[in-house]
C-alpha cells in the first residue's frame, strides 16, 4: 500500500506532539484581541471619572479648593496633548484617561465646595424651630419622618440656620403635608456619624444633600398661617409637587388600602410611609426589596409601556405609520413619561440615575443610534458623575450601573435568533417560551451575579432565594401590576381609575404572597460579613472588565470581580461601642449580645450584620456574665471584665466609676472620666467618643485591648468634623 492510499490522500500520518506555547504564536492572538477592542475606548471614560472621584473621597484630609481647580487646568492640558497628530492612537487615549481621572478628583472637590453649608452645632440642645415641611421622609425605627427647611431656629442667626433639617416626629399620627408651615420643639444634633468604623456615612451623603441637622420633635407640633410671598420660587414650587404627591399617597392608601396601598404608594410616589413592616421584611428576605424603592426596574416598565403603547398607536393607523416615524414618536413619548414619573417619585437617587439612563437611550433612538448598548450607558453614568461626582460612594449607583453595565454585556453577547420560515403558530408560541424563560432566569442571574458583592459588603444580606423569586414575580410586576398602577394613577381623575387599580391590588397580592412564600423557606436570608474596604472597589472594576472587554480575556475580571467573597474576614471584635457611647454590644460566640436595645438599636444591629453575628434577645446577665441596671453594666465574674456606665449624674457617677474600676479591666463611660484612680488597664470616657466616634475592641491574649475607631478612617473631611457631639 502506498504512503498515499494510507492516508487517503491527506497529509502524511506523524506522530510527532504539536509545539508548545511560543511568543510567536501568542503576539498574533493578542493583536486579535486588542483589535476586538475597537471603539470601545469610550466606555472606560466614566471608569475613570469615578475612579478620580473615588480617590477624593479616600483621602484624610480635604485639599484645598485651588487643588481641584489645578487638577481640572491640568486635565484639560491632558485632553488638549491627547489630541495631538504626533502621538500614537494607544497614547492619546491613555493621556485622556488621565485627563478623566483627574477630572473626576477635580469635579469632586468643586462639588464639595458647591453645596457647602451650615451644620448644626453638637451638644443636643432643644431648641424651638419654625419651619415649612418640604416633603414627607421615609420612616425609621422610631416613628414618620419629615424633611424641613427652617426658617428660624432658636438660638441661631440667619447665616448659622441650616438649609434643611430632617426631623423624626413622635406618636402614630399623620405626619403633616408638604407645603405646612409649622413650629415645634426639637433636640437637634448634626447628622449622625457611622454607627461602626467603615460602615455606611449619613454625615457624608446629608451633606451633599444638605441636610445640616436631624433631631427628634419632643413637643405639639403648632400649625402657623402659611404666608409663602418671601418664599424662594424653586422652593415654592418643590413643596407644591410634594404637596400633590402625598395628596396622592393618602388617596392610593385609602383607596386601596394600607396593605395594598402602601406599596402602591412607595412604586408611585415613592413615599415608603404606609408599606407594612411585615411586608416590607418578607420583600426583603425573599431578595424583592428593589420593588419597593423606584429604581431601573419601574423606570423601564414604565418608558417601555409608554413606548410600546405609542408604537403600537402609530402603527395602527395607516396613514400616520406612512408618514409619521413611529419609532421616534414612541421615544419622545417614553421620554416624557420618563421625566413625569420621576417628578411624579419625588426624583430620589436611585430614580434619577434610572431616568438618566432610560432618556440616554429613548435619546439614542432619536438620533438613529442604538438605544440599548453599553455606549449609552457610559453616557448616562459620564453625565452623573459630572454633576454628583458624590454618587461614586453610594451602593445604589454602583448597584445599578454594575447590573445595567452586566444586562447589556449580556445583550450583546446574545445570539440573533434564527427567524424560520412559515413555522406553525403552536411551535412559534413554544420556542417564543422558550426563549422568554431562558433569557428571564439569565437576565435575573446576570442582575444578582453583578450586584451580590455590593449587597454582601453593604447590608450583609443574602437572600438565598432572590432568583427562583425574581422569576416568578417578573411577569406579575411587568405585565400586571406596574402597567395596572400607571393607568389607575392616570385614569383616577377622570374618575375611570377603579378597574386598573383593583387589577394593580391583584398584583400585589401575588407579590406579597410571593414574598411570604419565599421569605418563609429555610434559611431564607444569611448574614454574611463584610470584607475588608478594599475588596469592594477590586470587585468593581473586575466586573466592570468583564462587562466593557470583549473576547476571552475579559475572564480575567472574574478573580477580582469575586474578591468579596474571597477575601479574608478578620476576627470579629469582642465589644461595640456607639459613638457617643449611649449604647453598646458584646459578642458571645457568633451572637451579639445588645446591653441597651432600646437605645441606639439600629447602629448595633448594623454593626452586628457587617461583622456577620446574629442577633439575640438574652438577657446580657445571662449571655455575657454582665448585670446591667439603669445607671451602668457591671461584670459579674471573670468572664468580660467590661463594665459600661451609661450615667451622666455626678454622684452616680462616681459611684458606678468606683464600682468599675475594682471589677474590670476595661471601662467605659459616657461621661467625662470623674476624679480618682482606676485600677482598669483602659478607660475610654466621652472626651475619647468625641474625637474617635464608635469603636470596636478586641481583646488580646495577654489581657489588653485592640482598638478601631470610627473618626480616624474617615479622616478629617467637611462632613466629618473633629468634635462628634
Amino acid at each position: 500500500m502506498t504512503e498515499e492510499a494510507a492516508t487517503g490522500g491527506g497529509p502524511p500520518l506523524s506522530m510527532r506532539l504539536g509545539g508548545g506555547p511560543s511568543l510567536a504564536r501568542i503576539r498574533p492572538w493578542l493583536a486579535r484581541q486588542a483589535a476586538l477592542q475597537e471603539g470601545r475606548f469610550g466606555l472606560w471614560t466614566p471608569v475613570a471619572l469615578g475612579c478620580g472621584a473615588a480617590l477624593y473621597f479616600l483621602l484624610p484630609a480635604e485639599p484645598l479648593a485651588a487643588v481641584g481647580l489645578a487638577v481640572l487646568l491640568i486635565a484639560a492640558g491632558l485632553v488638549g496633548l491627547s489630541r495631538s497628530a504626533r502621538l500614537q492612537p494607544s497614547v492619546a487615549r491613555l493621556l485622556m484617561l488621565a485627563a478623566c481621572l483627574l477630572a473626576g478628583f477635580g469635579l469632586a472637590r468643586l462639588r464639595t465646595e458647591e453645596v457647602r453649608a451650615p451644620v448644626m452645632p453638637p451638644g443636643g440642645e432643644v431648641r424651638r424651630v419654625e419651619a415649612w415641611v418640604v416633603d414627607v421622609a421615609s420612616p425609621g425605627q422610631g416613628g414618620s419622618r419629615v424633611l424641613l427647611a427652617p426658617v428660624a431656629i432658636a438660638g441661631l442667626s440667619a447665616g448659622e440656620t441650616p438649609v434643611r433639617i430632617r426631623l423624626t416626629l413622635r406618636g402614630e399620627g399623620a405626619p403633616p403635608a408638604p407645603g405646612t408651615r409649622i413650629t415645634v420643639p426639637a433636640l437637634l444634633n448634626p447628622p449622625p456619624p457611622p454607627s461602626s468604623p467603615g460602615s455606611y456615612d449619613f454625615a457624608r451623603d446629608a451633606f451633599f444633600d444638605g441636610v445640616g441637622g436631624v433631631g427628634l420633635a419632643l413637643g405639639e407640633i403648632r400649625t402657623l398661617p402659611p404666608s409663602r410671598a418671601d418664599l424662594p420660587a424653586a422652593l415654592d414650587l418643590q413643596m407644591r409637587v410634594n404637596a400633590f404627591r402625598w395628596d396622592l399617597t393618602r388617596r392610593l392608601v385609602d383607596r386601596m388600602g394600607p396593605d395594598r396601598g402602601g406599596l402602591a404608594a412607595a412604586m408611585t410616589t415613592g413615599h415608603e410611609a404606609f408599606v407594612p413592616a411585615a411586608q416590607e421584611e418578607a420583600l426583603r428576605a425573599a431578595g424583592l426589596a428593589h420593588i419597593i424603592s423606584i429604581s431601573g426596574l419601574h423606570m423601564a416598565i414604565v418608558g417601555g409601556f409608554i413606548y410600546g403603547l405609542l408604537r403600537l398607536a402609530v402603527a395602527g393607523i395607516p396613514g400616520l405609520a406612512l408618514r409619521l416615524p413611529g419609532r421616534k414618536i414612541a421615544a419622545a413619548g417614553g421620554m416624557i413619561a420618563i421625566l413625569g414619573y420621576l417628578v411624579l417619585s419625588g426624583a430620589p437617587d436611585p430614580a434619577v440615575r434610572a431616568g438618566v439612563t432610560a432618556c440616554a437611550a429613548f435619546a439614542a433612538i432619536l438620533a438613529d443610534r442604538r438605544a440599548i448598548s453599553l455606549r449609552t450607558l457610559a453616557l448616562a453614568a459620564t453625565l452623573l458623575l459630572i454633576l454628583r461626582p458624590e454618587a461614586v460612594t453610594q451602593p445604589g449607583f454602583q448597584m445599578s450601573f454594575a447590573a445595567t453595565a452586566a444586562l447589556v454585556a449580556l445583550a450583546e453577547a446574545w445570539p440573533s435568533p434564527v427567524r424560520e420560515i412559515s413555522a406553525p403558530l403552536a411551535i412559534r408560541l413554544l420556542q417564543g417560551a422558550r426563549t422568554a424563560l431562558v433569557a428571564g432566569f439569565l437576565i435575573s442571574l446576570a442582575a444578582g451575579l453583578a450586584t451580590g458583592p455590593f449587597a454582601l459588603q453593604h447590608f450583609n444580606r443574602v437572600a438565598l432565594y432572590g432568583l427562583p423569586a425574581n422569576l416568578v414575580t417578573e411577569p406579575v410586576s411587568t405585565l400586571l401590576l406596574m402597567p395596572a398602577l400607571a393607568l389607575g394613577v392616570l385614569l383616577t381623575p377622570l374618575g375611570l381609575g377603579d378597574l386598573p387599580l383593583e387589577a394593580a391590588g391583584l398584583g400585589i397580592d401575588a407579590l406579597n404572597a410571593i414574598a411570604r412564600t419565599f421569605s418563609s423557606l429555610p434559611g431564607a436570608e444569611q448574614v454574611v460579613a463584610s470584607a475588608p474596604p478594599w475588596a469592594l472597589p477590586v470587585a468593581f472594576l473586575g466586573i466592570l472588565f468583564i462587562c466593557l472587554w470583549r473576547g476571552p480575556l475579559r475572564w480575567l475580571g472574574l478573580p477580582l470581580a469575586l474578591a468579596v467573597n474571597l477575601a479574608p474576614r478578620t476576627p470579629s471584635p469582642d465589644l461595640w461601642v456607639a459613638h457617643d457611647a449611649a449604647s453598646a454590644a458584646v459578642r458571645v460566640a457568633d451572637a451579639a449580645v445588645f446591653l441597651r436595645p432600646d437605645v441606639r438599636r439600629f447602629g448595633a444591629e448594623v454593626w452586628a450584620r457587617r461583622r456577620g453575628l446574629s442577633m439575640t434577645e438574652a438577657a446580657p446577665t445571662t449571655a455575657a456574665g454582665l448585670v446591667c441596671g439603669a445607671h451602668a453594666c457591671q461584670p459579674a465574674g471573670e468572664a468580660l471584665p467590661v463594665a459600661v456606665v451609661w450615667t451622666r449624674r455626678p454622684g452616680t457617677l462616681q459611684k458606678e466609676f468606683e464600682a468599675a474600676c475594682a471589677r474590670a479591666d476595661l471601662v467605659i463611660l459616657r461621661a467625662d472620666r470623674p476624679q480618682g484612680p482606676c485600677a482598669a488597664r483602659l478607660v475610654l470616657d466621652a472626651a475619647d467618643f468625641r474625637s474617635g466616634g464608635a469603636v470596636e475592641l478586641w481583646r488580646r491574649a495577654d489581657g489588653g485591648w485592640d482598638a478601631l475607631w470610627a473618626q480616624p478612617l474617615r479622616g478629617q473631611r467637611p462632613w466629618a468634623p473633629a468634635g462628634l457631639q
